[in-house]
């Protein structure tokens, strides 16, 4: 029997991990200023190469060399690479190419425009997972997975105490990320490290639990559940994320950096680019994964030795 939750429970995760990484970046922004331009940027950018290379190729990895060759579904991986490829590229690369203003940012009409772009793009997609076409979703109907009996749905006094300790939870992680800004910027700068490196640490702490999960399922044999988790993770970062810093920036009237330099655009084009023939024929092997991480690898250590 299918779970009847999913994709619901990966959503969820998602949007929790969305709210903490929000919250640290606006933190820091308040905090720092205007020199914290870029931090939104590196952010996003960071956690769309966490997911498409880290996260994903760890799962690939770890599950084809346990399980062989893993399957999912191609039409709910396929819609949501469409949709993480455009708004990727409408909020991190097209900003270079605009001449409304100087320099890799939008002028404030541009980005109110493109935040409620990237927004109305991040609400059809949860509409097509959750409502229209939530069957591209779930694990194949012929898959081993069809024989996994799953527990039963929660009673509705069972849901509400969970719904309210999360968000006590997230409320309090929230809290702490205020006091933890200001150390992740001191580390850094004690040792001399690129800005962008931040981004990188702010970016690994909140997708800390959402990677975790997706490496379970993919032990688990449950690669459609893991690829919803990151993908869907991804979509949340930049479709919510963008949004709320461009309101802050808007609002302070602070410039908002958001345009890649040329190594970072090629970096991402390389990953949605091999993301979409790996995960173009609804199966993967090891080599797949390795593929992935090496182009991980290598955007850790151009980030640190630019």
């Amino acid at each position: 029997m299918l779970s009847t939750c999913e994709p619901f429970g990966t959503l969820l995760l998602a949007l929790a991990v969305t709210v903490i990484e929000v919250a640290l970046i606006v933190s820091l922004m308040l905090t720092g200023g205007p020199a914290t331009a870029a931090l939104a940027r590196d952010t996003v950018f960071a956690s769309i190469m966490i997911i498409l290379n880290g996260m994903v190729g760890v799962c690939l990895m770890l599950g084809a060399s346990r399980h062989g060759e893993q399957s999912f579904g191609l039409y709910g991986v396929n819609a949501t690479l469409a949709a993480l490829a455009a708004v990727s590229v409408i909020t991190l690369v097209l900003p270079n190419a605009t001449t409304s203003t100087s320099g890799p940012s939008y002028s404030i009409s541009q980005l109110a425009f493109v935040a409620v772009v990237s927004l109305a793009l991040y609400g059809v997609f949860v509409l097509v997972q959750t409502v229209s076409h939530r069957d591209y979703f779930q694990p194949q109907r012929d898959s081993a997975l069809a024989a996994i009996e799953h527990a039963p749905r929660p009673s509705n006094g069972a849901t509400a105490v969970s719904a309210i300790l999360l968000i006590v939870c997230l409320c309090a992680v929230i809290l702490l990320a205020k006091a933890l800004a200001p150390v992740i910027e001191a580390v850094v700068d004690s040792v001399q490290a690129p800005k962008a490196v931040v981004g990188v640490i702010v970016a690994a702490i909140v997708l800390l639990p959402e990677s975790l999960a997706a490496l379970t399922a993919a032990r688990a044999n449950r690669l459609q559940t893991s690829l919803n988790l990151a993908l869907g993770s991804a979509m949340a970062s930049i479709g919510l994320t963008i949004p709320t810093v461009a309101v802050v920036s808007i609002a302070t009237g602070w410039t908002l950096v958001l345009g890649l330099d040329p190594s970072s655009t090629i970096l991402l084009a390389l990953s949605l680019l091999v993301a979409a023939l790996s995960l173009g024929t609804g199966k993967t092997t090891v080599l797949q994964g390795a593929v992935h991480l090496v182009i991980f690898g290598v955007y850790l250590f151009t980030t640190v030795v630019p």
